[in-house]
């Protein structure tokens, strides 16, 4: 009977260790679990902030500057309808459009004055004859000042002849001339063959 007992008394205390052990075991994994997730909620992500990179330098742009060209030179311009004189007893009428200086292609001397003109007919059809022409060639010009003439540089340096006769009425036909005038003269009194005298022309340099 004590053995009995006896025997028994070791099977339980050997159970006893067993149970003590496999407790002692789950309470250590219990604690390392614990301690797993108290690390990983400590854990705090420091969120990386990208490298910018440096603003560029902006440079300021000045407004370019605008300048006025200074010209000592005084330009005298014809108006429209300024300088209008009839031709042939009011059978045509001339009007000067431009009178500007130029520089001689051949000489390459500013010796040159270029006349511009629009010549209209304003008479009827019954009223023009066929001798009614403007020999734009044979224009002269004088200096208001000493009454010196001067004329045309050439023929080939005009318009030739403009017939009254083959314009119809009311219609128009430019023409021009180079005229030899010395350099420094900046009026003339010009003169149109049968119509009546421009006086003091001023001319555009």
């Amino acid at each position: 009977m004590n053995t009995f007992l006896s025997s028994l008394a070791v099977i339980i205390s050997t159970l006893a260790l067993i149970c003590s052990g496999f407790a002692a075991y789950q309470v250590y994994t219990f604690q390392q679990t614990l301690s797993s997730k108290a690390v990983s909620n400590n854990t705090v992500a420091i969120p990386t902030t990208p490298t910018q990179a440096p603003s560029p330098v902006e440079t300021p742009v000045s407004s370019p500057q605008t300048t006025t060209p200074s010209s000592n030179t005084t330009t005298q311009n014809i108006k429209p309808g300024e300088f209008v004189q009839p031709a042939f007893t009011n059978k045509g009428r001339v009007e000067l459009l431009s009178v500007k200086r130029i520089k001689d292609p051949e000489t390459g001397n500013r010796d040159v004055v270029n006349v511009q003109m629009r010549i209209r007919r304003v008479a009827a059809e019954n009223i023009a004859q066929a001798t009614d022409i403007i020999s734009v060639d044979g224009t002269t010009a004088r200096n208001p000042d000493t009454s010196e003439t001067y004329k045309g540089v050439n023929v080939s340096r005009s318009t030739g002849a403009v017939s009254l006769f083959q314009l119809r009425p009311n219609s128009s036909a430019d023409a021009y001339v180079w005229l030899r005038v010395p350099d420094g003269i900046n009026n003339l009194d010009i003169f149109v063959p049968n119509t009546a005298a421009f006086k003091n022309v001023p001319i555009t340099n």
